[in-house]
């Protein structure tokens, strides 16, 4: 199933940039997993993005536990499962 989180910042982006390292490093271990699929920023940046491929919602809670954003209090998250039910050609398939 896919997942797309998203992620508001909730603090000043002087501090969201404190934990940027951080949180790529988290990104990274996630994609190297197979875990998620595509992540960047909110334009303005307010936030981002990641679309990510799970078994259940639980496990999706239990990475963003883990992520330095969330551990810092630097951004609130919301996550939508959804099912892709029609993909444009040339495009793989979730």
């Amino acid at each position: 199933m896919l997942f797309l989180i998203l992620l508001d910042y909730v603090r000043p982006l002087a501090e969201v940039e404190l934990h940027i390292a951080e949180h790529r490093a988290f990104l990274t271990h996630h994609y190297a997993a197979g875990h998620f699929l595509l992540s960047g920023r909110k334009e303005p940046r307010t936030g981002g993005v990641i679309l990510a491929r799970a078994t259940s919602l639980d496990e999706v809670t239990q990475w963003i536990a883990d992520d330095p954003f969330r551990k810092s209090g630097v951004a609130s998250y919301e996550i939508i499962a959804w099912e892709a039910t029609m993909v444009a050609e040339g495009m793989p398939k979730f």
